[in-house]
């Protein structure tokens, strides 16, 4: 019985702890892309003011 309910409770955070890691992976990706689209942006316009 105490095993049964070990094993179920142990399952869902092992996949709560999976669906967290998936989650944190998007959202870093998304915030490097971000910031490389910013990067371009002060690229750009320092060239526009260098010339």
């Amino acid at each position: 019985m105490i095993s049964k309910t070990f094993t179920a409770l142990l399952t869902g955070l092992l996949l709560a702890g999976l669906f967290g890691t998936v989650a944190g992976c998007n959202t870093v990706e998304g915030a490097g892309k971000d910031i490389q689209k910013g990067g371009e942006a002060i690229k750009n316009e320092a060239r526009e003011h260098k010339n």
